[in-house]
């Protein structure tokens, strides 16, 4: 089964936004990211699409659950901060084939722990750019291989 972990498109300016966190938008780049998205996970087989309740996590994947027919599930895992609850959510996700998407301190953390815990390889110079995914593939309950793919546009 294939969980993709999105980190989420490009943002607006974290400095210069004078609302709360978790309403900041994505920037016209990264609405551009988010469609685009649509494409590059084309070949993967997504049934269900969960994010952070971040604004700009969810527009990052809404172009993809339109062009499949899913709803969008917030989740608080996945929110800024949540680091040992996604991991948690990722672990039990291994027997489906889902979209996740989340915040730059979040992957990491799911990364480390899955590297640490069942031996995955992230290759030598793990990134986390915003717009891109890691393609973890699990089996009997492990996470065995991971791919990245870095942001289109």
């Amino acid at each position: 089964m294939t969980v993709l972990l999105i980190r989420h498109a490009h943002a607006g300016s974290r400095s210069e936004w004078a609302g709360h966190d978790a309403e900041r938008g994505l920037s016209d780049r990264g609405r551009k990211q988010s469609k685009r998205l649509v494409a590059a996970l084309r070949d993967f087989d997504v049934t269900r699409i969960l994010s952070s309740p971040y604004v700009r996590c969810v527009d990052t994947v809404a172009p993809l659950a339109l062009a499949r027919d899913l709803k969008v599930e917030a989740v608080e895992a996945l929110a800024e901060g949540s680091g040992l609850d996604a991991i948690d959510l990722v672990r039990s996700l291994t027997d489906d084939n889902v979209a996740l998407c989340t915040h730059g301190d979040v992957i990491p953390e799911v990364l480390i722990a899955l590297a640490d815990e069942d031996g995955l390889d992230l290759g030598p110079h793990p990134r986390q750019a915003k717009g891109s995914v890691w393609v973890l593939h699990a089996s009997k309950g492990c996470f065995d291989r991971a791919s990245y793919l870095p942001p289109s546009g």
